[in-house]
């Protein structure tokens, strides 16, 4: 096989491609990468974390996992009230700034005050805000500039890593 400029360029073009998945199959643990973050207010053991959570929602929160896009229930939750960490209560967001973004995540447009912290990460090869849970330090999800107004963020959460507590009826 004669290696020409021709195939040269589509294998440049394929292993360019291909580093964003290279660099989530091929990085450090997940468990050691969120060792290196701070920590939050609430640190438990790796095994007590496993005993609280779902096996679901301990890879999301603590090994940064990803749910698929469409499977969380929610995504069809309208109800008043809030979302809070599935980790640790927290309260994270009001049902008032949720929105369908169509991305098949629960989305919302801000955040409750002093629930999350953002970091920067590049699991897929490029930088992303992160989302954090400030008390748990349990990922959420991931920050972009795409929302709606008035504050113009997307807060694209994975639904597994919360729970909804309705507004309790008057």
């Amino acid at each position: 096989m004669e290696l020409n400029r021709r195939r040269l360029l589509g294998g440049l073009l394929v292993g360019a491609a291909a580093l964003p998945f290279a660099n989530k199959v091929l990085r450090a643990p997940a468990h050691a990468a969120i060792d290196a973050r701070p920590r939050g207010e609430i640190n438990l053991s790796d095994a007590e974390w496993r005993r609280r959570l779902s096996p679901q929602a301990y890879q999301v929160l603590r090994h940064a996992d990803t749910e698929y896009p469409g499977t969380s229930p929610l995504n069809r939750e309208h109800r008043k009230g809030t979302f809070a960490c599935a980790g640790c209560d927290l309260p994270l967001y009001s049902a008032t700034t949720k929105f369908d973004s169509g991305t098949g995540w629960p989305s919302f447009w801000d955040h409750l005050p002093n629930a999350v912290v953002l970091s920067t990460d590049y699991e897929v090869g490029y930088p992303r805000t992160e989302v954090r849970c400030r008390r748990c330090a349990g990922h959420l999800g991931h920050v972009f500039d795409d929302g709606p107004r008035p504050t113009g963020k997307r807060y694209c959460m994975n639904g597994v890593a919360m729970k909804f507590l309705p507004e309790k009826s008057r």
